[in-house]
């Protein structure tokens, strides 16, 4: 393999390997769920993942039917196939390949994600980010970014970024959040690749291989497809050592923690018991 580059002179290791469990959702979606409520502290402020891949329509054709979110971001990725969003604000929307759907539910939204069949593949991600307390109960806001808005660069080993959000080699990102500044990078390594790359000193980092096969940190843990890495927090540590012998896909997401209480139900997140049932009270009484 190649040298190991200097970028990053002290590798996160690998704290924990997590697979992912399949889940139904939506009207009978089958879903990986790899970011679960147990590791929404240790990745704050991320708090949940899914990816959605098949080639069989049965799996994914009836979609999400309208249904409410408050107090967090969604963020689709659509590396094939289309959905079409539609919510009770009016916005409609398009995703096709290699676009990004950043909704901001704040104070409450009603929404539809629709699969369109398009050569019968199907597959995307969607990650959920917290919002801070003083947010949650923001206006709604919804942007879709088509593939060309979506910054994508080649590193000199050969190893291609695709900049979502946040920074990256000096690339700015699609999408900046000043609470969370989040770093949502697509790398794509080709075989023989060894990698680095920068990660914000406190953010919390996880690595989801979609493809192939990689090596993680100077300890060389070896991560699977479908499978994701909680990166340590270890405080010299300014980025990730990435290798893969065959070439491999993958997903490194990071954020600055909120460190703020996380009270959970279902489509809602809030931070007290008494803002949940508030949540619920607005959303059966119309108010969203």
């Amino acid at each position: 393999m190649n040298a190991i580059p200097e970028t990053v002179f002290r590798s996160r290791e690998v704290e924990r390997v997590v697979t992912g469990a399949s889940v139904s959702d939506g009207a009978g979606v089958k879903l990986l769920r790899v970011l679960t409520s147990d590791l929404q502290r240790r990745l704050d402020p991320f708090l949940m993942l899914d990816e959605f891949r098949s080639d069989n329509p049965d799996d994914y054709l009836a979609g999400f039917p309208n249904h409410p979110h408050r107090g967090f971001e969604t963020v689709t990725y659509m590396l094939a196939g289309r959905m079409r969003h539609r919510d009770n604000a009016g916005h409609e929307g398009l995703l096709t390949a290699g676009s990004v759907q950043w909704m901001t539910a704040g104070r409450g939204i009603v929404h539809s994600e629709l699969p369109e069949q398009e050569n019968s593949l199907m597959h995307g991600f969607q990650l959920w980010v917290n919002l801070p307390a003083r947010d949650k109960l923001t206006a709604p806001d919804y942007r879709d970014l088509p593939a060309e808005a979506i910054p994508v660069y080649a590193a000199d080993d050969g190893v291609t970024i695709k900049v979502i959000a946040g920074e990256s080699d000096g690339v700015a990102g699609a999408v900046q959040r000043e609470a969370t500044a989040p770093l949502y990078l697509d790398l794509e390594l080709p075989p023989g690749a060894t990698h680095t790359v920068a990660i914000p000193p406190g953010h919390n980092a996880f690595v989801y291989i979609y493809q192939g096969q990689v090596e993680l940190g100077r300890r060389g843990q070896r991560v699977a497809a479908r499978q994701l890495a909680v990166l340590s927090n270890t405080p010299e540590s300014d980025g990730v050592l990435l290798r893969s012998a065959d070439g491999a896909r993958l997903l490194l997401i990071a954020g600055r923690p909120l460190h703020e209480p996380i009270v959970q139900w279902g489509p809602f997140v809030m931070n007290r018991r008494e803002e949940i049932e508030a949540a619920l009270a607005d959303y059966r009484d119309g108010r969203f």
